[in-house]
């Protein structure tokens, strides 16, 4: 997607419609020509009691009998613009969605390993789902909303001023005040209200993710919400913004209330005076009724207005969030790809390496040789680096300073996939996918023969572990209550790194669930 940094929100999101977007369109012109039907039974209404006013109910019978069937037919066809804008923009609602979702998980692929210890699953589902969500509402319902609305809001300013300029002039004052109170709300601090808004909101629901997978450990050691400080202090945090919001928005949403529901205050008393000073009392009372049938509509559409720029704003944050999340900057570089040598000896020179969040090195000047064939023991305190330095070898990420090399050359000049066909990681969390232990041991291999899966079981020592499974290596883990315990499932991963048979491995932790 070219440029979507810097381009409008509407364009970045028909860049994700795909051939949908010519839906949009459509999806507006019937809402706006729904919107102009919607107000037609009003009028038709007001047709009606004019009849009753200025006709006697013999001659008047008619007229009413036809004004109520028109009133009933604008009231179809409205339905029916609406359905059908509806329909048209989830279309392309729906597209957008798909294709955002796909387009992040595609560079999510291409993220290098270092970026899942960072980011966890909790934080990149609720970025990718919610956000994916909030532009789907947006495109779905609030774009076609904005031309639907705005239709509606001139029309019924042209009407005040058609029927009556005196009243319209009355009507004018409300909103102004209302539409004072609108950019007050709105205005140029909405953006970063919305931002703070959009982070405090992911973090708090981030962390409520992470503390649900984490409740058999609270409950096993008896401690409540409190102890888990991260959750407990973004709800806090998320608490106090709300609060803080809400009461900024107090008085000028108050002021607007009043004002847009109180087009009657102004209107009758300018009626009375008006007929005080002359006027047809029949004339302006009939314009009055018609007054008070269509200004009901302002603060419909002003309301409208204040949810599509909300919406507005809202979609463009929740873009630019997915966007940051897979930045393609974060991908390793390699400009000029080398192929693999035909040796394996790993070599660290002067390493350096600091985490992005961390005050002090991980790793500090490394030097380490490891011979082809020979098998290496990393012993050390916790924190000390041992999981950094198994971590730069699979280049998780590329080293601050010095070189990491593989027969020679450096793993920066090794494009990550190719780097990766040749090496098997073991980690001390293994994640294993909720489908049958064949399928799980096969994700090292996927052509593997029947033969080599049984002899990847025998050397991770397997075969109790899939003898006690009701149906052996095609149990399902996740299902009808079939689980693995932390140490069966590392055999699991251990058969899936045999099975690969890669020429370097590496075990995080491998006497961790021993």
């Amino acid at each position: 997607m070219k440029s979507q940094k810097q381009s409008s929100t509407l364009a970045r999101l028909r860049s994700y419609m795909g051939k949908k977007g010519v839906l949009m369109p459509f999806s507006i012109t019937f809402s706006v020509l729904g919107n102009i039907l919607g107000m037609l039974p009003f009028v038709c209404v007001w047709l009606i009691i004019r009849a009753l006013f200025t006709q006697d109910l013999a001659a008047s019978g008619s007229d009413i009998v036809r004004y109520a069937w028109w009133a009933f037919g604008f009231s179809i066809l409205f339905i029916l613009c609406y359905f059908t804008s509806l329909m048209l923009s989830h279309l392309a609602a729906f597209r957008l969605e798909r294709n955002l979702r796909y387009e992040a998980m595609q560079r999510a692929v291409r993220m290098p390993l270092g970026f899942f210890t960072r980011n966890t699953t909790g934080k990149m589902r609720k970025v990718i789902d919610d956000n994916a969500g909030i532009v789907h509402t947006f495109v779905a319902h609030q774009l076609p909303d904005l031309a639907g609305g705005l239709t509606v809001f001139v029309a019924t300013l042209v009407l005040m001023f058609v029927f009556d300029w005196r009243l319209g002039l009355a009507c004018l004052v409300p909103l102004l005040i209302a539409f004072a109170q609108f950019y007050r709300m709105m205005g140029k601090d909405y953006g970063a209200t919305m931002q703070q808004y959009m982070t405090s909101l992911e973090a708090m629901n981030t962390e409520a993710v992470e503390y649900v997978r984490g409740i058999p450990v609270v409950k096993v050691f008896q401690q409540t919400v409190y102890s888990f400080k991260r959750l407990y202090d973004s709800i806090m945090a998320y608490n106090k913004w709300v609060k803080e919001y809400a009461a900024s928005m107090c008085k000028a949403m108050s002021i607007y209330t009043v004002a847009i529901n109180g087009f009657a205050f102004l209107l009758v008393p300018a009626a009375i005076i008006l007929i005080l000073i002359g006027g047809s009392w029949q004339e302006i009372t009939l314009n009055l009724i018609f007054y008070v049938l269509i200004t009901p509509f302002f603060g419909q559409c002003i309301m409208k207005l204040m949810y599509v720029v909300d919406g507005y704003r809202q979609a463009g944050e929740a873009v630019g969030r997915i966007e940051a999340l897979t930045d393609e900057r974060q991908q390793l570089q390699t400009p000029r790809p080398l192929t693999m040598p035909d040796t394996y000896d790993i070599c660290f020179k002067q390493v350096s390496f600091r985490y992005d969040d961390a005050s002090k090195e991980a790793l500090s000047d490394v030097d380490l040789s490891i011979p082809q064939g020979k098998t290496v023991a990393l012993v050390g305190a916790s924190g000390s680096g041992k999981t950094t330095l198994a971590r730069l070898i699979a280049r998780f990420w590329d080293a601050g300073s010095g070189k990491v090399t593989i027969g020679g050359v450096d793993v920066k000049q090794l494009h990550p996939d190719e780097l990766m066909r040749h090496i098997s990681f073991v980690f001390q969390n293994t994640e294993l996918f909720k489908t049958s232990i064949r399928e799980n041991i096969l994700y090292g291999k996927p052509d593997a023969a029947p033969g080599e899966i049984d002899r990847a079981v025998e050397l991770a020592q397997c075969r109790d572990i899939i003898g006690k499974l009701p149906a052996g290596i095609d149990t399902k883990i996740g299902t009808e209550g079939i689980y693995l315990s932390g140490g069966e499932q590392q055999r699991i991963a251990l058969a899936r790194a045999f099975l690969k048979d890669a020429p370097i491995v590496l075990l995080d932790e491998a006497t961790a669930f021993a």
